[in-house]
């Protein structure tokens, strides 16, 4: 037997295997409208800042995404470039280069 639990005398009917009952309460489990508001406020509040998190997050991942991308553009450029001046002349491909960035700013 341990210290901690209080020494009960037999049971009136006998039936000392079953666990002692507890009085019913059914008004045990209510609470107060204001609790029940102040943790509906609290539950509110978490959703929204898990909410915040997880845009956070799916920003930070479209940004790498499109940083790949960019970088994946710029190496394609690049390459093409170097196709070029393997055919031509390189200040032609450096005249086309202007060409094509002065296109770029005026169409984006």
């Amino acid at each position: 037997m341990s210290s901690s639990e209080p020494v009960k005398g037999m049971r009136k009917n006998g039936k000392n295997w079953h666990d002692t009952k507890k009085p019913f309460r059914p008004t045990s489990g209510m609470t107060s409208y204001a609790k029940r508001l102040e943790a509906r406020k609290h539950q509110e509040a978490v959703k929204e800042h898990e909410k915040e998190l997880r845009e956070e997050k799916e920003a930070e991942r479209k940004a790498h995404i499109q940083r790949i991308r960019d970088r994946r553009a710029a190496k394609e450029e690049k390459e093409r470039y170097e196709k070029m001046a393997q055919k031509m002349h390189h200040k032609r491909v450096e005249r086309l280069k202007r060409r094509e960035k002065r296109n770029k700013l005026l169409n984006s």
